[in-house]
């Protein structure tokens, strides 16, 4: 486990109760490269950055449960300075409004929190630090205005506790080669207004605020799956997974980052944690499907909680898709049971899998060799279990043969065939929770061959296995023939002759781990040994 830990200052000892709001002052400095409100200002230096917010928030007039997004994104192109993103979705009906449009800043402050932007076709919106009656800024307390045709805000913050700075310093290396700068307020009260559809009420509730700097870009880099949570038992959680180009989730805090507020002492960033990803969800197009339920535990804390959207299609369009949801949670933190509320942000998408038979080949299968298959497009998000068939019938109907395999491989012990059948297969894989699925059938049909001598694999002796360096083969009379090591996928890894030896060694030192078959063929009969090397 890699573990970054760090124990907050108290700024104000003199008087323990009031500890809480000891940092609510500018300037405000926590250990590592984030100070404030230096850093709520733009960074002129920075390739991409952002200023994001999420909540959720109750009307005090219909009653009604709203969550919301907003982002300002400063990413000149095309004329503009950037582009902001507001969404709002009304919790109890899943309806959901976006609207992403680009904008110029007319005010964009390099030293605090005052943003002004000229929206393009929706006028200026703008978010900025409140000001006193001496017009100074307030320390941690927000305001927020955004209206576009059939939605909008016009809400107050006031952060309720300590900043977590990930990564202990608030720097992070993200991805293969690219660095963000990265803090996030994870409890802010929120009043205000919210329109929605054209109906305006006053709204309270709870925000997120994140705040990235650097040269990851979401818009171009690697995609990843980031959660926000607030628990009820004062917990808040920021965490994300990286996946590489192709859908492989390093284990190292450079694609996977947990950064936890415990409480106003004490907060952590680790990578000590896994996510398991228990259902999926396909867009209406079907264009994009994305994870919708997940598992994650972690030794921190002894977390093991289940994440679930709460909607299935709060995806945003432009500039890029991706899903941006509201979660809910629950669980238990060290053994006590929570809940919880949060948003998704799930810019990678799954596919259906998709298979390609490897053996038998050739038009014969033999019965001392395992059915294997392939998998073409694995993603660590995206476990496969599988199902396999067969058909003796020129493919009218299809028998089970084994059902929820997670190897891509299958050796068939007593096949209820007969020699000489005209045989099928076929192979489904599916998601966890089925969602996501393909199926394929043989090419074309192979002759059962039903030949393996019982008798003399019975003479034969075979250690140790599992295996690490050697794998003996010992005969009862010396033989001749040839044996043939092969992976699950019908892969000749290394062959030999046999000549007239009752004892076969055979070097295992440069296998990778995994399921391998030793396949013997001599003048007393034919054998599969199936190998297992650790």
């Amino acid at each position: 486990m890699k573990l970054k830990f760090s124990l907050l200052l108290i700024l104000c000892s003199i008087c323990l109760s009031g500890f809480a709001q000891d940092w609510k002052v500018y300037p405000y400095s926590p250990s590592g490269q984030i100070a404030f409100p230096l850093d709520e200002g733009r960074h002129a230096t920075e390739p991409i950055e952002w200023w994001y917010t999420a909540g959720h928030v109750v009307g005090e007039t219909t009653g009604k449960s709203y969550s919301f997004m907003y982002t300002f994104f400063h990413y000149p192109q095309s004329g503009f300075d950037g582009f902001r993103i507001l969404n709002i979705t009304d919790d109890q009906t899943g309806t959901f409004l976006q609207d992403v449009k680009p904008l110029n800043y007319t005010t964009l402050s390099t030293t605090d929190f005052d943003i002004e932007a000229s929206v393009f076709l929706a006028g200026t919106e703008s978010w900025r630090n409140k000001k006193d009656i001496n017009n100074l800024p307030i320390p941690f307390e927000y305001e927020l205005f955004a209206l576009t045709s059939n939605a909008g805000l016009d809400i107050e913050f006031e952060t309720l506790k300590r900043p977590l700075i990930l990564g202990d310093d608030g720097y992070l290396n993200q991805g293969e080669s690219n660095y963000t700068y990265y803090y996030s307020q994870t409890m802010n009260a929120i009043t205000g207004s919210i329109t929605f559809n054209g109906l305006t009420e006053m709204v309270t509730g709870t925000g997120w605020i994140d705040r990235q700097y650097g040269n990851f870009n979401p818009l171009t880099g690697e995609k990843y799956e980031w959660f926000s949570m607030q628990l009820s038992n004062g917990m808040d959680l920021n965490l994300w997974n990286i996946f590489t180009p192709d859908r492989l989730i390093p284990n190292n805090d450079k694609y996977k980052i947990l950064s936890a507020y415990v409480d106003e002492n004490t907060q952590y960033t680790s990578d000590d944690f896994q996510i398991e990803r228990l259902a999926f969800n396909c867009m209406p197009d079907d264009e994009r499907c994305y994870s919708k339920q997940w598992r994650l535990t972690s030794s921190m804390n002894n977390l093991d909680l289940i994440i679930t959207t709460l909607h299935d299609n709060t995806e945003v369009q432009l500039p890029f898709r991706f899903f941006e949801g509201a979660t809910s949670v629950s669980g238990t933190v060290n053994g006590v049971a929570v809940t919880g509320i949060g948003f998704a942000e799930l810019l990678h998408s799954y596919e259906d899998p998709e298979v390609t038979i490897t053996a038998p080949v050739g038009g014969i299968y033999d019965s001392a060799l395992p059915i294997t298959w392939s998998l073409n497009n694995p993603d660590d998000g995206r476990p496969i279990f599988y199902d396999l068939e067969y058909s003796i019938d020129d493919q009218n109907n299809f028998n089970p043969i084994a059902s929820g395999l997670t190897s891509p491989m299958y050796l068939w012990e007593s096949p209820s065939i007969s020699d000489g059948d005209d045989l099928w297969f076929k192979i489904t894989a599916y998601s966890i929770d089925g969602v996501l699925n393909n199926s394929v059938v043989s090419s074309s049909s192979s002759s059962a061959t039903l030949s393996v001598n019982q008798v003399f694999s019975n003479k034969i002796k075979a250690y140790p296995n599992p295996t690490k360096n050697v794998f003996n083969v010992e005969f009862d009379t010396p033989q001749q023939g040839h044996y043939a090591i092969v992976d699950v996928n019908g892969r000749t890894i290394l062959s030999s002759d046999i000549i007239s030896t009752n004892h076969i060694v055979v070097s295992t030192k440069l296998l990778k781990s995994g399921v391998y078959f030793m396949i013997l063929e001599t003048e007393e009969g034919q054998a599969n040994l199936r190998v297992v090397k650790q």
